[in-house]
C-alpha cells in the first residue's frame, strides 16, 4: 500500500491521555511510540488483534481513525507480527488526520467491542 493512497489506519490509546494530544493539537506518541521511534498504527483487518494482545482487559481504551492522505513519507508500511505490513508513521501525528474516535467497551469476557463499521 503506498503512503499516497488515501485509507483509514487505526490507534489503540487510552481516552484520557488521549484528551491531553487534542488539547496540544498533536499525537507524539504513547510511551512504546516514543521508545520505538514512530506511532504504531494497525489497519482493520489487524486492529482487532492488536486490541488482543497489547490492550486485553484495558479499559477507557478509544480506537482512532487516522486518514493516511496527507501523513506523507513518515508512514512507512514495515513488517511486523507475522510478516504482515503495519504502518508506523515516523514524526507527529497532526490531529487534523484523525476522522473519528470510538470507545472501546469490554464484553464480560473482557474483549473490546469494535464499531461494526469501521471505513
Amino acid at each position: 500500500m503506498s503512503s499516497a493512497s488515501t485509507a483509514l489506519i487505526y490507534k489503540l490509546h487510552p481516552a484520557a491521555d488521549w484528551a491531553l494530544a487534542e488539547r496540544a493539537g498533536v499525537f507524539t506518541g504513547a510511551p512504546v511510540d516514543l521508545a520505538d521511534g514512530f506511532i504504531h498504527f494497525s489497519t482493520a483487518a489487524q486492529v482487532v488483534e492488536t486490541a488482543a494482545r497489547h490492550f486485553a482487559a484495558a479499559t477507557d481504551l478509544l480506537l482512532i481513525a487516522v486518514d493516511t492522505a496527507g501523513l506523507g513519507p513518515a508512514l512507512r508500511w514495515e513488517a511486523s507480527r507475522g510478516g504482515a505490513l503495519f504502518p508506523h508513521l515516523y514524526g507527529p501525528l497532526p490531529l487534523g488526520a484523525v476522522r473519528w474516535t470510538e470507545p472501546l467497551p469490554l464484553t464480560s469476557g473482557g474483549r473490546h467491542v469494535f464499531p461494526r463499521d469501521m471505513a
